[in-house]
């Protein structure tokens, strides 16, 4: 009995079904369904693409600074270290402000990238932040103690110099530079996320209006009315929302590959001819504090010359702004006064004129290779300012074109199935 009952009941559903009030049904369900599914599914991929811009601009992107800054600012104190080794004595009072400059700002930066880790990547073995963070007081102490030694004129001064020379070159900026690719690495991977074409919202998009305009077609054919201005609403809702996704997305997209060509592309060729250019001086100054001894380190500066020759060429390649090309043509010129003042610092260090050798190192005339390293790196310094600050202003348009996406396109969904329920709706009364 109760098989025979449920058995009429489907003739009876299936019959209705056939019904153009069933059918009118229907396509309500079916278009209720639709548009919030698809709505849903669109806010979804919206919402991913804006979360990798925001991360562009809160997390990968100034991480990716920090961990620059931490390199640079490692080598930079190394450099200068050597340097005011070099003056003998007190150093001069600008210098040593410089180096304690360098440490402050790795401290901070690194204190900046410890706070936004994890605490198991920074505990994990072989941590790059761990290694900074264990190393740095060690370089620093080593540091002082030969600083100390050189004022009072003890030659052990020098061995604790390249004491902490060499422990700054095999584990502090090794580690950094592990710091800064993975860093890099992850703003490339959060640019292709944020960059890609919202092809999957396009296609929903399509499906939903040819949905609604089979729909319009079939209601009309079996109400014998033209318009429906409920369904018209629908489409327009669902068409407003489809451009607005796609004129989004293909903005944010674009603008995500010019933080990218204007901004973090050069940014990181800047940033390694610009850590290229703190290690080459390093090298350079570390050969006259060994005193004979220093053929490593002169080996070191002729192959950070070299790369920091090849990434400047690079970088005026690349260049997209007439006031970044003008900062590397500067930097150029100044790379070749800085080759030039080497080669007299080492002709007269391998003559045995260590005092000239020493004043061609650190001396104020423009001509010598202190004031050659000091102008090329205030260059790249300001370069890569202006670099960044392009790649901010391109994640800043990406942002904003994604901004009101998610509430467009939510708000578009729930007035689709809401205006295509009301039109259908309306057709129904007319079976009363």
């Amino acid at each position: 009995m109760t098989a025979v009952l449920a058995g009429r009941r489907l003739q009876g559903l299936t019959a209705l079904a056939r019904t153009t009030p069933g059918i009118l049904g229907t396509f309500t369900l079916a278009l209720i369904l639709v548009s919030l599914l698809a709505g849903a599914l669109s806010v979804l991929g919206v919402t991913a693409r804006a979360r990798a811009v925001d991360d562009l601009a809160v997390r990968s992107g100034p991480l990716s600074v920090a961990a620059e800054e931490i390199y640079r600012s490692l080598s930079d104190a190394d450099a200068t270290a050597n340097s005011a080794f070099l003056s003998g004595g007190l150093e001069p009072v600008e210098t040593r402000q410089r180096y304690e400059s360098g440490v402050a700002q790795a401290a901070s930066a690194l204190a900046f990238a410890i706070a936004a880790r994890e605490p198991a990547d920074i505990t994990a073995p072989g941590s790059p932040l761990a290694t900074i963070a264990q190393q740095l007081p060690v370089y620093t102490g080593l540091v002082e103690t030969a600083r100390a030694n050189n004022r009072m004129g003890l030659p052990l001064g020098a061995a604790y110099q390249r004491e902490a020379s060499t422990l700054m070159r095999t584990r502090l900026l090794p580690a950094a530079q592990d710091l800064y690719r993975t860093e890099a690495a992850q703003v490339s991977a959060d640019q292709e996320r944020a960059r890609q074409f919202p092809l999957a919202e396009l296609l929903l998009g399509v499906f939903v209006l040819g949905v609604l305009g089979f729909v319009q077609r079939s209601v009309s054919l079996r109400t014998n009315r033209v318009f429906n201005t409920g369904l018209l609403t629908a489409t327009a809702a669902a068409a407003l929302s489809l451009v607005w996704m796609v004129v989004a997305g293909v903005a944010a997209g674009s603008a995500v590959d010019a933080s990218r060509t204007a901004g973090s592309a050069q940014v990181d060729v800047l940033a390694r001819a610009r850590i290229a250019t703190l290690s080459a001086r390093a090298d350079e100054t570390l050969t006259l504090v060994a005193r004979g001894t220093g053929q490593s380190a002169e080996a070191g500066y002729t192959e950070s010359d070299r790369q920091l020759g090849a990434l400047l060429d690079t970088a005026a390649s690349l260049a997209t702004d007439d006031v970044v090309r003008e900062e590397i043509a500067a930097a150029r010129a100044d790379h070749a006064t800085w080759v030039a003042a080497h080669g007299a610092l080492r002709a007269a260090d391998d003559s045995g004129d260590y005092g000239t050798a020493v004043a061609d190192a650190i001396g104020d005339d423009p001509r010598t290779a202190g004031s050659a390293f000091d102008r090329l790196d205030a260059n790249l310094r300001d370069a890569i300012e202006r670099t960044r600050g392009a790649f901010a202003e391109e994640v800043t348009g990406a942002r904003g074109a994604l901004s009101g996406a998610v509430v467009v396109v939510s708000a578009m969904a729930a007035v689709t199935a809401v205006a295509s329920t009301t039109g259908i709706w309306r057709r129904l009364r007319d079976y009363r």
